[in-house]
């Protein structure tokens, strides 16, 4: 079931938006060559917890940490670790979950390690840019489909393929509600949008083939073909006209 949040829901999800893409604003300066992925977990559960928030992932269905930590051919759920140290040239992704009064807040980037290739950097902008792309047909009155046919047209535009298992989804006050969210698919599909639905919508979009494997840890990510892998997601807000993006 999908749920129109009530003005009084919608304050407390900007709260928790508000703090989540704080926690991603200020990560930026810690993703430097020499960093471990724990140690920059560490830093984001600091400043989830000094914000007044919880983080939203840490024991969410056995998950140890306040944030998936990604690198290169890691799509999603990459887990932090002392051993996992940033190299120059990868790329990170981060994603990070707040919760605040009940309500959730959701959202990745993928961050350049230092010098990186012309390629990766493409990647990650083009996945940045599907994201928004998608979000022109996001507005109530219309099919949560013909956001997803838009995410894949420009991705898949660059040569580049759609993860099709990982998907964004409804959020409030459950880090994952209804609707499931595609980053793939026909137009003039799914639900109709109405004012006041809450979505995470993350786009991950790899160089190579779309297909993924799960690692034996049971979160691990990666791409079938070792290709590179981005991410990016926000959570925001249905209206009658544009969203209202609350993660930046």
């Amino acid at each position: 079931m999908i749920t129109v949040k009530k003005s009084s829901e919608l304050d407390k999800m900007r709260r928790a938006g508000k703090i989540v893409g704080g926690a991603l604003r200020n990560i930026e300066q810690f993703v430097k060559p020499g960093v471990s992925t724990l140690e920059l977990d560490v830093i984001i559960e600091d400043f989830i917890r000094s914000s007044g928030a919880a983080p939203s992932f840490k024991n969410y269905m056995g998950y140890k940490h306040s944030a998936c930590i990604s690198i290169d051919d890691v799509v999603v759920h990459g887990i932090p670790s002392s051993d996992t140290v940033l190299k120059e040239g990868q790329i990170v992704s981060i994603d990070v979950g707040a919760k605040i009064e009940g309500f959730h807040g959701d959202a990745a980037r993928t961050f350049l390690v230092g010098k990186v290739s012309e390629e990766a950097k493409q990647l990650v902008g083009v996945t940045k840019q599907s994201f928004f792309e998608g979000i022109k047909y996001c507005k109530a009155g219309r099919r949560l489909g013909d956001m997803s046919h838009a995410i894949q047209e420009y991705a898949e535009s660059f040569g580049y393929g759609v993860v099709r298992e990982m998907t964004g989804h409804g959020i409030g006050r459950a880090l994952h509600e209804d609707p499931t969210v595609y980053n793939y698919g026909p137009a003039g599909s799914g639900v109709i949008l109405k004012a006041g639905y809450t979505l995470a919508v993350e786009p991950m979009i790899t160089a190579g083939h779309y297909g993924i494997y799960i690692e034996s840890d049971g979160w691990t990510c990666k791409t079938r073909d070792g290709s590179l892998a981005a991410h990016y997601e926000n959570t925001f807000i249905v209206t009658d006209g544009e969203p209202e993006i609350l993660t930046f």
